[in-house]
């Protein structure tokens, strides 16, 4: 089930791109991530009171606490560089770079959480960051 979940982020992602290069025309970047914040605070909140899931908010330690806060302060940041970069740059470059993300992520993965690497996932990486070089130079 996880790999439909992956593929209407991929989706979704890919109509994130392409609506906000539609839709920013003359607006400052960080406005227009305000406006999609705010879009996403709204959705996220009703989904999590609509199933219910709100209730376990009194039953978050300490360490998830400032994780998740941790993990907000970092999609904050890489919005507002990304709805920058779409802004600028052209979305067919930007956003193979953004998505130069998922090297970075197992490289993290296997430092921080020790996350096991294989032969594949090194021969993946090496791949993604051939095609990112190719795609934007």
């Amino acid at each position: 089930m996880w790999m439909v979940y992956a593929l209407g982020s991929a989706v979704f992602a890919a109509l994130t791109s392409v609506l906000a290069k539609l839709g920013m025309g003359s607006v400052n970047s960080n406005l227009a991530t305000a406006i999609r914040t705010a879009v996403v605070l709204v959705m996220a909140w009703a989904i999590a009171l609509g199933g219910g899931s709100w209730r376990q908010i009194s039953e978050l330690a300490g360490k998830e606490w400032l994780f998740l806060i941790l993990s907000g302060l970092a999609t904050g940041a890489s919005w507002l560089c990304y709805f920058k970069a779409v802004q600028l740059g052209e979305v067919s470059r930007v956003v193979p770079v953004d998505k130069f993300s998922v090297v970075l992520t197992m490289v993290l993965a296997w430092i921080v959480l020790k996350e096991p690497v294989s032969a594949k996932a090194v021969l993946g990486g090496i791949l993604i960051t051939a095609g990112t070089l190719v795609m934007v130079l």
